[in-house]
């Protein structure tokens, strides 16, 4: 069994300005999830994807095994994910001369995941025999109960009304926020599919306090605060 990780993180970024390089805690963004992804012991190799040369020289002094330049056409606001990492895996198998059966891609802002938790939606994803596992926390907010739409008239409606009546929010179907921290594929599914939900995706549940998403400067003091207490803690 042969494992790829990948992170992919651009240069230019519109709500935390050079947030992949930025100092967290005395190490640029970035270097946190490189971090976890060898202290999980799982990976074979590492790569890191950008367009921008800082980052990829960061990478490559934390030791990444590849360094791969995004091209152009991958590198915009509007570029998907998805041909992003196939591109990064596509490349390096090609220059490591190997193809791997599990591929693990980690989200540069998301650095309050675990080890463990790249492990857990691993072995998930191997245990199963699931082409494809998404990371999530429970949701503060339920389509069944107070998540609502308005429709082409501005009136309010739930989001996903229930064949049952649901008074209280516990009472609803159990739903989940898609934190972006791990994405985990058997290599015929992240080729083969165009989606990140296929007939057999399986979660893996992270709680709220190890699930935020860095996409604001509030949402980067909020980490740091959180990071810095759990070091002072340690």
């Amino acid at each position: 069994m042969k494992r790829l990780c990948t992170i992919c993180a651009r240069g230019g970024s519109k709500g935390v300005k050079g947030k992949n390089v930025r100092l967290l805690l005395g190490k640029p963004l970035i270097a946190h999830s490189i971090e976890q992804a060898r202290a999980s012991g799982l990976f074979d190799l590492l790569a890191v994807s950008s367009d921008s040369d800082e980052i990829l020289d960061i990478a490559r002094q934390w030791g990444c095994d590849y360094l791969i330049k995004r091209p152009d056409e991958l590198a915009t606001d509007q570029a998907a994910k998805l041909p992003v990492i196939r591109h990064c895996v596509a490349e390096v198998e090609r220059l490591a001369g190997c193809t791997f059966d599990t591929l693990v891609d980690l989200d540069a802002t998301s650095p309050l995941r675990t080890p463990e938790d790249i492990s857990e939606a691993v072995r998930l994803l191997e245990e199963s025999k699931a082409g494809n596992v998404i990371t999530a926390m429970p949701a503060r907010r339920s389509p069944y109960f107070n998540l609502v739409e308005l429709d082409a008239n501005g009136i309010a409606h739930l989001s996903k009304p229930s064949q049952m009546d649901v008074v209280r929010r516990q009472d609803a179907p159990k739903c989940y926020d898609m934190n972006a921290s791990i994405y985990v594929w058997q290599r015929p599914t992240l080729f083969e599919s165009g989606t990140l939900f296929n007939p057999d995706t399986r979660l893996h549940v992270m709680p709220e306090e190890r699930s935020i998403d860095i996409d604001s400067e509030l949402d980067f003091r909020f980490v740091e605060y959180l990071m810095g207490n759990k070091k002072d803690g340690d």
